[in-house]
């Protein structure tokens, strides 16, 4: 099966992500960005979650349902989404930080699901949009960053 996704798109997406990552203050590059069979991302927390200390946490995106925190069972396991986000299937980078650090401070955001997913064309051109950007900071931004 041939991708919906072009170049610009598979660009746009990573550097997405990367400035996902530059909005939490996140070092190295515990992340992964896929296209193929569906658009998903990954990107590994450095701190556990207060009320699952246990777990390892993770902000998972994919193209149907848009950005959740997860948590890490054991390795064998699914992830288990205990938070999402729920507003706009690819928010602002800036969205997806503050939605990550209030569910650090115990603030439960939505946990509905999408019901209606865009149709693959707008994702397609919003992730390309993205395709030009640096991907290590949004400039202009001056904003201290606080790490998860």
């Amino acid at each position: 099966m041939e991708s919906e996704f072009g170049g610009a798109a598979v660009r746009g997406l990573h550097n997405y992500v990367r400035i996902v990552i530059g909005e939490l203050g996140l070092s190295g590059n515990a992340y992964y960005a896929q296209l193929d069979p569906s658009a998903g991302a990954y990107i590994a927390l450095e701190r556990r979650l207060p009320e699952h200390t246990g777990c390892d946490v993770a902000l998972v995106w994919n193209e149907l349902k848009g950005w959740a925190l997860a948590l890490e069972m054991d390795s064998a396991a699914d992830l288990l989404v205990v938070q999402r986000l729920g507003a706009d299937l690819l928010p602002a980078p800036r969205v997806v930080a503050a939605f990550t650090r209030k569910a650090y401070e115990g603030e439960v955001m939505s946990n509905r699901d999408i019901s209606s997913p865009p149709h693959c064309e707008a994702l397609v051109d919003r992730l390309a949009a993205y395709s030009g950007l640096p991907h290590t900071a949004i400039p202009g931004d001056d904003r201290p960053a606080t790490t998860v």
